[in-house]
């Protein structure tokens, strides 16, 4: 199954939220969706999910426009919001029965439809606990239980990991692993870069409603990145050429790695040739340099500029 991202545009007055954003993702993937805040990208998650409707531009599930045929796309889409809504005096099995029925999942097999979901999140020891009762980490296992409990082929998650502790989040990244290889498509939103990178296949990356970079993170191309990440090693000693490096101008951050120098350099690849260059003519006795493949929030820090619709 596939989700089709296609000319997607919102606006609100004469803010473009979304501005003709376009990508892709299929079943068994996990998509991370990053960009600064207010980028655009719980309005696109919205419209997805048949929340909000687009100014123009459409988003496929295979065939089937959720914009024309929303109730066909709500069967195929699970959304997990930012935070769980509260609910007074409503225990989290009521509350994941509730959903159950609500997508006509009938009584002689919902019992088990609910139970198999809170053994997959690990909720059977609170089933009967309150949802205002519960921690941070138990109510995003709550909202997780709730957008699969139809079983859906599609996953949109809106910051599932905000304000969890670390073993709470490990176990969210564990339980997006396991959906992913029951061939969900997975869509996922965070600020939490590192994790994420750690199981994306692929990321979308968007800055004021509009896209900047979408693919697998090892096939983007960082040539026009304004800062390279490079490794030098010098037969000189570690300490003298670090030093060394730092005195020059285009060098923005430097430190020792084993026997060589990391630094971030700003400029082209014709920056560098003329870096090696100019360490060279004052006597450094170079003998490798190679440029190092930028992480997910390297590239992220590069592209973006931080600014607001």
């Amino acid at each position: 199954m596939e989700v089709r991202v296609k000319n997607l545009k919102r606006y609100f007055g004469k803010t473009r939220a979304v501005d003709d954003i376009s990508f892709s993702f299929s079943s068994g993937e996990i998509v991370g969706f990053v960009g600064p805040n207010g980028a655009g990208k719980t309005t696109t998650m919205k419209i997805m999910c048949t929340m909000d409707e687009p100014t123009d531009g459409d988003i496929f599930i295979d065939d089937t426009s959720v914009v024309q045929y929303p109730e066909l796309a709500r069967r195929k889409l699970g959304f997990m919001p930012d935070a769980l809504p509260t609910h007074r005096d409503v225990s989290v099995d009521d509350y994941l029965d509730f959903f159950a029925r609500s997508f006509g999942i009938k009584n002689h097999v919902r019992r088990k439809v609910v139970d198999d979901v809170e053994e997959f999140t690990n909720l059977l020891g609170i089933r009967d606990k309150f949802l205002k009762d519960l921690s941070k980490g138990m109510k995003q296992r709550v909202s997780l239980a709730r957008a699969i409990i139809h079983d859906p082929h599609i996953l949109v998650l809106d910051e599932p990991a905000a304000g969890l502790d670390p073993r709470a989040r490990i176990e969210l990244r564990e339980l997006l692993k396991a959906l992913a290889q029951q061939n969900k498509a997975i869509l996922v939103s965070s600020h939490i870069l590192s994790e994420l990178a750690e199981i994306c296949d692929s990321t979308v990356i968007i800055e004021k409603g509009k896209l900047l970079r979408a693919g697998r993170l090892d096939s983007f191309d960082t040539s026009d990145l304004p800062i390279k990440r490079i490794y030098m090693r010098s037969l000189d000693p570690v300490d003298e050429f670090y030093r060394t490096l730092l005195q020059l101008p285009k060098v923005q951050r430097a430190k020792v790695v084993g026997s060589g120098v990391e630094l971030d350099l700003e400029g082209t690849d014709e920056t560098i040739s003329a870096t090696v260059a100019n360490l060279v003519g004052q006597g450094c006795k170079i003998v490798e340099v190679r440029t190092l493949k930028d992480n997910l929030e390297d590239i992220f820090m590069n592209i973006t500029k931080g600014e607001l619709n």
